[in-house]
């Protein structure tokens, strides 16, 4: 039974780690939002703010996760973990490739950098701030790395066989590119996550996740753990295939704190058995002093570089969006007859406050809530929601914000809040999102073409779903843009369809906090589904 334990493991854990990565690569709206919600409650991080948050069932998963920990340990890292699952992919590739005998050995645990990166986390959260769990926590890392990295790749070979394959069994998708300097940090930490995953196991886990290091701290007590018994003879083959490099075989010693249960150690020698503690003493492990005083100063330097990055990019992020800008409309202009401006605009618009999706209710319960996992990000029909790089400030780096040059909100569309696993995107009906304010447009008449060029324009009326913009007379025959704030939603539609640049004739200010827009008195338009939009 004790050798059936790890093949158990392994076909739940690839269960987990596969559904995981399909629902952020799913570009064929393949997963429905109910399964997607299901799925993702068992995330630790998201439920626990899904906990903070709201107060309603849908912690389930946190409590659960708790108590299987509190009777077997940490299975929630080596089975239900996509991420923590994902760096076992690596090792076995590791594993592979280097043909190691001894693959791994005991080390000492790093004690003071994983509890103090644990402790920032909750100081963090305390003064209502998910920056620290944004940036460590386990599930939103993986989800970033297949929403920036993986979809893409997916995206592209999907289109690349369209010619091969005929017919209608595959469809050309397109994705606007994740901004740059958003995806920095990720790569970063992808970098890190499989650089550590390769050489040293599960030392990520052990050394920098909060998640891993809280759940370390209950599992020591665990009711069933792994032991050591009298048969052991000293072979230390435990040892070389401890991914969480915590059997120290000259003590006999097992530092539960780090034990993953991957159930590696039962495979190679009957003297270890998973088995009822009995009592919750811990087994603990003899470390020097001085061994625990070692630290890995190329990992620190690492952790450098990362703040290092995202403070020296500030200053080029305005830059960056503007070029992403002028990609974006020579694209659309290559798709149709764009009118074009006789010159650049000229005026900048002066927009105070990000738009959150929504369903966030405000900015600040969002930027107190989102973990930035990109999930809402990869599954946005309208392509609308981005990642924010200084939008929100650093406090809401990375968390999804209303880009409408990339896309527009969909008037009918409420996926987002669907599947949300931490709650910070709220659901809404229909009905609920038709009137949900998240901004009001804003119109600059000395930017508009219809002022410049004294030439017919209207974009933005034509795809205004509530005509909150409508053309009203200006001179002549022409007609300019004028909007109606009490009826507007901040869907963007506007914004996305104005072919100004580089400054917008219109654009969304954001509403700091959501408002209810009043019932418009005509009825929306039916708006178009095709990749020409809006011309």
């Amino acid at each position: 039974m004790q050798k059936h334990l790890k093949p158990l493991r392994v076909i739940i854990s690839l269960f987990f780690l596969i559904t995981a990565s399909l629902i952020f690569i799913d570009f064929r709206e393949f997963f429905s939002e109910s399964f997607i919600s299901g799925f993702l409650s068992l995330q630790f991080a998201p439920s626990v703010m899904r906990f903070i948050h709201i107060l309603g069932i849908s912690f389930f998963g946190f409590l659960f996760i708790l108590l299987l920990t509190a009777l077997f340990g940490r299975v929630y890292c080596s089975t239900i973990c996509p991420l923590g699952i994902f760096q076992d992919v690596i090792s076995w590739i590791s594993k592979k490739v280097r043909r190691k005998k001894r693959p791994y050995s005991y080390s000492p645990p790093r004690n003071k950098l994983r509890y103090s990166l644990l402790a920032v986390t909750v100081i963090f959260l305390l003064f209502g701030s998910v920056l620290a769990l944004n940036l460590l926590d386990p599930y939103s890392n993986f989800g970033r790395f297949f929403t920036y990295f993986a979809k893409p790749v997916a995206v592209w070979v999907n289109n690349n066989l369209t010619g091969i394959v005929g017919g209608y069994t595959l469809y050309r998708v397109s994705i606007p590119p994740i901004p740059w300097q958003t995806a920095v940090f990720p790569a970063l930490m992808l970098v890190l996550v499989v650089g550590l995953s390769y050489k040293y196991g599960r030392l990520y886990c052990n050394t920098i996740c909060p998640v891993g290091t809280f759940l370390g701290l209950i599992s020591k007590y665990s009711l069933f753990r792994i032991r050591i018994g009298e048969k052991c003879t000293g072979c230390a083959h435990c040892v070389r295939v401890c991914k969480s490099s915590c059997i120290d075989f000259k003590t006999k010693g097992i530092d539960f704190t780090r034990c993953v249960n991957c159930m590696n150690c039962l495979r190679v020698c009957e003297a270890v058995r998973y088995r009822y503690s009995g009592a919750p003493a811990l087994q603990r492990v003899s470390v020097s002093s001085e061994a625990n005083e070692k630290t890995d100063k190329s990992k620190r330097q690492f952790l450098l570089m990362v703040v290092a990055s995202l403070l020296g990019l500030k200053s080029i992020a305005s830059a960056a969006n503007s070029r992403q800008t002028t990609t974006n409309r020579a694209r659309r202009r290559n798709q149709g007859d764009e009118p074009e401006m006789s010159r650049e605009s000229t005026i900048p618009e002066n927009r105070q406050n990000p738009v959150s999706p929504p369903g966030s209710v405000s900015i600040e319960k969002f930027n107190k809530s989102c973990t930035a996992c990109g999930l809402c990000v990869s599954e946005c029909p309208g392509h609308v929601l981005q990642p924010s790089f200084m939008e929100y400030g650093l406090i809401g780096f990375m968390q999804p914000h209303m880009d409408f040059r990339s896309g527009f909100c969909n008037f009918d569309c409420t996926k987002c809040g669907e599947i949300c696993p931490t709650g910070a995107i709220q659901p809404l009906t229909v009905e609920k999102k038709h009137r949900t304010q998240t901004g009001v447009a804003i119109f600059i008449q000395e930017n508009c073409i219809v002022f410049v060029d004294h030439t017919d324009c209207g974009a933005c009326s034509e795809h205004c779903p509530t005509r909150a913009v409508d053309m009203v007379p200006f001179t002549g025959n022409l007609h300019i843009p004028e909007v109606t704030e009490n009826i507007c939603i901040g869907c963007g539609a506007c914004e996305y369809a104005c072919p100004v640049e580089p400054y917008k004739a219109i654009y969304v200010e954001g509403n700091p906090r959501h408002e209810l827009a009043d019932r418009p008195e005509h009825e929306k338009l039916e708006q178009p589904d095709t990749e020409d939009f809006p011309f």
